[in-house]
Formats: C-alpha cells, sequence, structure tokens
C-alpha cells in the first residue's frame, strides 16, 4: 500500500513539473520568441498592417475594409466605395462573417437586386454594368479589396466629385492595383483604403 502511494506521489509530482515546464517553453518562451522575429522581420505586419495618413494618424488596415459614408450611411461620390459587409455593422473586426444566405434566398435576392439598382444611380452607369463583388458580401465580411471593374465604373463620378482630371483618378486605380498572387492566382484588386487616402493627399497639394 506504501509502495503505490509513494509510486502515485511521483508521478503526480512529474505530472506537475512536466506542465510547468511545457506552459513555460510552449506557453510563454515559444509566443515570445514567434513575436520578436516577428517584430524584427514583419514589423507592419505584426502590428496589423495598418496605415497612417500624410499627419501619421492611424486611419484603418491594408487587411480589414471600410466603409466611406456619412452620418446617416449614404456614400460619399469623392470616394471610391467598397463592396458591401456583413460583418456586424459592417467591417466589424470582431464579427467576421457572411451572411449566410442562399443564392436562391428571397431576402438575398432582393438586397442584390436593390443594391445594383443603387449603384447604377450613383455611378450613372447601366445595371449590365454593375459587377458582382459590388453586389454581395465577402465570407469574411472584411474584404479591403474591390475588383478593377468595379473601381473602373466609380472613376468618372469620383473625378467629377473632385474636380480632378479623369485621367489622374484613373492613373491612380492603377498605381493601387494588386496583380493576382504569384501572378495567376485570383483576379486583380484594387486596395480602397490606399487609393481613397492618395486621392485625400493630391487634393491637399
Amino acid at each position: 500500500m506504501k509502495f503505490f502511494s509513494s509510486s502515485s506521489s511521483r508521478t503526480a509530482l512529474a505530472s506537475v513539473r512536466a506542465i510547468a515546464v511545457l506552459t513555460l517553453v510552449l506557453g510563454m518562451g515559444y509566443t515570445t520568441l514567434i513575436t520578436g522575429i516577428g517584430q524584427l522581420i514583419l514589423p507592419a505586419q505584426a502590428n496589423g498592417s495598418m496605415i497612417t495618413n500624410q499627419q501619421g494618424d492611424t486611419v484603418g488596415s491594408a487587411l480589414i475594409g471600410q466603409a466611406f459614408t456619412d452620418q446617416q450611411g449614404k456614400p460619399l461620390p469623392q470616394y471610391f466605395q467598397t463592396r458591401p459587409s456583413a460583418a456586424g455593422d459592417g467591417y466589424d473586426g470582431a464579427s467576421s462573417s457572411g451572411s449566410n444566405l442562399g443564392p436562391e434566398n428571397p431576402e438575398l435576392i432582393e438586397q442584390i437586386a436593390q443594391r445594383k439598382k443603387n449603384i447604377a444611380e450613383f455611378n450613372s452607369v447601366p445595371e449590365s454594368q454593375v459587377p458582382a463583388d459590388a453586389l454581395t458580401a465577402s465570407s469574411s465580411g472584411l474584404d479591403p479589396h474591390i475588383s478593377t471593374h468595379y473601381a473602373q465604373i466609380q472613376q468618372e463620378r469620383v473625378a467629377t466629385a473632385r474636380g480632378l482630371d479623369i485621367a489622374k483618378v484613373r492613373a491612380l486605380v492603377e498605381k493601387y492595383t494588386k496583380a493576382p498572387d504569384l501572378g495567376y492566382l485570383g483576379e486583380p484588386v484594387v486596395q480602397v483604403l490606399e487609393l481613397n487616402l492618395a486621392l485625400d493627399q493630391i487634393q491637399r497639394g
């Protein structure tokens, strides 16, 4: 009986020591090491790929989209608009999700029809020119990019609202267009926040 009691005590003590060591090594040491490497090699990415304006103020992240609307939620004509978001009230990083509505869901069909009408009117283009990414939310609800097609149908409206030469706006869209990963995975996309910041900087001189 004493033998089993002694053996059990040693086993329990060894288990506690193993847990303590593994917690220190894997829970704290490994985390600290990886965080340090990230801060040393890729500090911007490790800190959330934050974007700042000319004044040095943080205005968002390159990884998370945001809306460019007024206080009533209406799109601002001087800015390129992002795609819809079903994450919380829109682009909420704490509520990342899609709408979970299937393609035959009546609510989704109605939403798409209304969005197509609104976007066509807002950009003075036929409804047939409104691309799919302007009508549907991404699976994460946080996509910071739009298709080049969606950017192109917005160029005239942004140029007019800002009093800029359309050629200058087109050049900026091209500048902030990201090529497909590895040159062939996916389609070219436009980083909306960076593009809108560049437009603001041009007008500030």
